[in-house]
């Protein structure tokens, strides 16, 4: 066992603020990694607050990690020191399920979250990437290609698998229509794959200002969905919509612009059930769904997509030392699209 530095939050209500914290020593299929890059995801923030219930502290976030390889156990044969990796939403799971056997592990029974979860090492819980490094079970451990820019994709790893996922699964592709909801964090990663994909990309943002962001990024339309006139110009024609908005809204308007068959999959989580009404759905055969993250082989598939495609997240690199700051211009919104800390900055503590 051996200590690294960290920043952690010690209740509900406390600033994130400099620590140690223990890191277990390499095992034999371990992958020993320094952090350089760590992602700022809104669920870090909801943790750190408690807002979801069942934070133990002090908990230390982030689980959108970039950084290279120092260490592997003698058991490892997928990395070497010196080599580039990430760690996403996951570090652990039971490996036997049936969601494990496909792949699938962000919806095994007994998965390990990266912090906050059951430490069946160290006992306690598992800390996160707002730290020095890491240790990981060389299967939860991603490559990262060399071209990509590390700042730019340590938010790939939570931000960019929960939308490359959904868009995968339903089959996005050349010459269907795909509607994203939301230009932030989730949203604009969204609007980055669906191009990629080829698909015709429709942006709905309740920001005008933000129409030339969401052209920029790969939209061919965007619709002010406070518009009705424009909401109803596209009523019935939409294969797919991906959902990426985390406050309450109006979830019919957006139903009622499905072709038939069509799907429309959430992915931002509302604080209040969302209400949806019969007959935005039966008329039509149309599919509400969810989706999480993806599993260790998608995650990886779509670093590799990232890299064949020269898509990163949109980033403000920040220091450690304004995490705090970072997470209150997070409540407004004000960010383009996602805050990646520079971990260098916190040797420095």
């Amino acid at each position: 066992m051996y200590n690294v530095k960290a920043y952690s939050a010690t209740s509900e209500t406390s600033s994130l603020g400099a620590t140690t914290i223990p890191r277990r020593d390499p095992n034999e299929y371990d992958v020993q990694i320094e952090i350089l890059f760590c992602g700022i995801c809104h669920s870090d923030l909801h943790s750190a607050r408690n807002e979801w219930t069942g934070a133990i502290y002090p908990i230390v976030p982030g689980h959108e990690i970039v950084g290279r390889v120092t260490n592997v156990g003698s058991g490892v044969t997928k990395f070497k020191p010196g080599e580039l990796a990430a760690v996403g939403c996951m570090v652990d799971s039971d490996g036997t399920c049936v969601h494990c056997k496909e792949g699938l592990e962000q919806y095994c029974p007994n998965v390990i979250l990266t912090y906050n979860s059951p430490d069946k090492h160290l006992g306690g819980v598992t800390y996160g990437g707002y730290s020095d490094s890491i240790v990981v079970d060389e299967r939860f451990v991603l490559r990262v290609p060399s071209k990509l820019d590390l700042a730019a994709t340590a938010p790939l790893l939570c931000a960019g698998i929960t939308t490359y996922s959904p868009l995968h699964h339903w089959g996005v592709t050349k010459g269907k229509k795909v509607g994203v909801v939301g230009i932030g964090g989730l949203g604009h990663m969204g609007v980055k794959f669906a191009h990629a994909f080829g698909a015709h990309v429709v942006a709905f943002t309740t920001s005008p200002n933000k129409k030339e962001d969401a052209l920029q990024l790969g939209a061919h339309e965007v619709v002010v969905s406070r518009n009705d006139n424009e909401m109803q110009q596209h009523a019935g024609s939409f294969d797919f919509i991906l959902d990426t908005v985390s406050a309450d809204h109006d979830i019919n308007a957006y139903l009622n612009l499905l072709a038939r068959d069509g799907t429309l999959t959430l992915v931002g989580a509302p604080p209040t059930p969302l209400a949806v009404t019969a007959f935005s759905l039966i008329p039509g055969r149309k599919s509400l769904s969810g989706s999480t993250i993806g599993g260790i082989p998608e995650t990886q598939e779509m670093l590799d997509f990232c890299a064949e495609h020269n898509i990163t997240s949109d980033v403000e690199v920040i220091p450690i030392q304004k995490v705090n700051e970072a997470y209150e211009r997070l409540l407004k919104s004000d960010v383009k699209y996602r805050f990646s800390i520079d971990m260098v900055s916190l040797r420095s503590e």
